[in-house]
C-alpha cells in the first residue's frame, strides 16, 4: 500500500493489498479489502465488510457504507454517497470463467445512492440521488430523484438534499440555492 500525503487509518482488521493507493486522512474499517490497484483519495471513510477491486477509482471526501462490494472500472468522484449493501453489477452477461472487459459504472460528484439500490453499468449525474432499493438501468441526469424498480425520475434535488419544486424554469431551495431548467437539464443559476 502506498500513501498520499498524511497516513491513513487501517483498521487492524482491514485487508489492503500492497499497490493500493490511500489517500490522507481516509478511514479503512475491519473486513474492509482493497485490492491492488485500487485507488482511494483523501478524507474517505471505507466500512465493514466492503470490497474494492483492483481497477476502482474513489475520488476525495467518498462514503462507502458497509456491506457494499465494487467491482473493476467502478468511478466514484469526489463527495459521493454509497448506502449500505448497495450492489454494483459490471457485467451484463455473466458466467463463470469467463473474463472480459468489463463495463464502466461511473458516480459523479456528489451523488447519493440509497441503502440496497441496485446500479448496472450507468452513469449517475452530478448530485442526482438515487432512492433506497432502486433499481438503475440508464444513465441519471445531474440532481435527477430517482426511485423505483427500474428507477424512474420521481423529481429533482438540490446539492443540499432538498426536493426542489420548480415554478416554470425556476427553482430555490430552502437553503438559498438556485436552480434553471431548459428542458430536461438542471443548472444551478448564477
Amino acid at each position: 500500500m502506498s500513501t498520499k500525503g498524511d497516513s491513513p487509518f487501517i483498521h487492524h482488521l482491514a485487508l489492503v493489498d500492497d499497490g493500493a493507493i490511500i489517500g490522507a486522512d481516509t478511514r479503512v474499517w475491519a473486513f474492509a479489502h482493497v485490492c491492488n490497484g485500487a485507488v482511494i483519495g483523501e478524507g474517505c471513510n471505507i466500512c465493514d465488510h466492503t470490497f474494492l477491486e483492483k481497477g476502482v477509482r474513489l475520488g476525495n471526501r467518498v462514503t462507502v457504507k458497509c456491506g457494499v462490494y465494487i467491482w473493476d472500472n467502478a468511478t466514484a468522484e469526489d463527495d459521493v454517497f454509497i448506502g449500505p449493501s448497495v450492489a454494483f453489477t459490471n457485467d451484463l452477461r455473466p458466467r463463470s470463467k469467463r473474463y472480459k472487459k468489463f463495463a464502466e459504472i461511473l458516480l459523479l460528484q456528489g451523488c447519493s445512492i440509497g441503502a440496497n439500490a441496485t446500479l448496472l453499468p450507468v452513469t449517475i449525474g452530478r448530485w442526482a440521488m438515487i432512492g433506497a432499493g432502486s433499481v438503475v438501468t440508464k444513465d441519471v441526469p445531474d440532481f435527477a430523484l430517482m426511485k423505483g424498480n427500474p428507477a424512474r425520475q420521481a423529481g429533482w434535488v438540490c446539492k443540499c438534499s432538498e426536493k426542489l419544486q420548480f415554478q416554470g424554469e425556476q427553482a430555490v431551495c430552502r437553503c438559498g440555492l438556485r436552480y434553471q431548467k431548459q428542458g430536461d437539464i438542471i443548472q444551478e443559476a448564477l
